[in-house]
């Protein structure tokens, strides 16, 4: 089975759309500390960009920018997304500078994202600064691409 091809699931719908992209936004939640199982299966089937390359020999996600976005209600967002970016990076994505955007509540807490009045202000600037560097870096690669074997 190529990464083209899902039993019956959505991912190859998914991966098209993933690779016609020059940006991609992986969110997740924090699960006993960890990003979510969906997460992982997304970078488990991103696995297959390693065997696939464009005619210089460069990853298919080449030139494609990832960041990541974290949500909990437990500490862990530096762990899950330094997990993600290296999943991310593995596969061919460049990860732009300060390309993290998360919020966590208190610990065993019962306030959710979803329910907060607003978001805190260090949080939208996480978002403003992820959103700025990650277009940035997005439109530098689309000038000029990484190198090939051949160039």
């Amino acid at each position: 089975m190529t990464s083209d091809e899902g039993e019956g699931d959505a991912w190859p719908k998914i991966r098209q759309k993933l690779l016609a992209a020059d940006i991609l936004l992986i969110g997740t939640p924090i699960w006993l500390g960890q990003p979510s199982s969906i997460c992982k299966r997304a970078l488990e089937r991103m696995d297959a960009f390693l065997e696939e390359t464009d005619d210089k020999g460069r990853m298919v996600s080449y030139g494609k920018v990832a960041a990541v976005a974290v949500v909990g209600n437990e500490d862990g967002a530096h762990h899950v997304s330094a997990e993600v970016y290296q999943a991310l990076n593995d596969v061919g994505f460049t990860i732009p500078a300060n390309a993290v955007a998360y919020w966590v509540g208190e610990a065993m807490g019962s306030t959710n994202f979803v329910d907060l009045k607003e978001t805190p202000a260090e949080v939208s600037t996480m978002i403003s600064t992820l959103a700025r560097n990650t277009a940035h870096l997005a439109e530098l690669l689309k000038a000029s691409q990484y190198p090939g074997e051949e160039e």
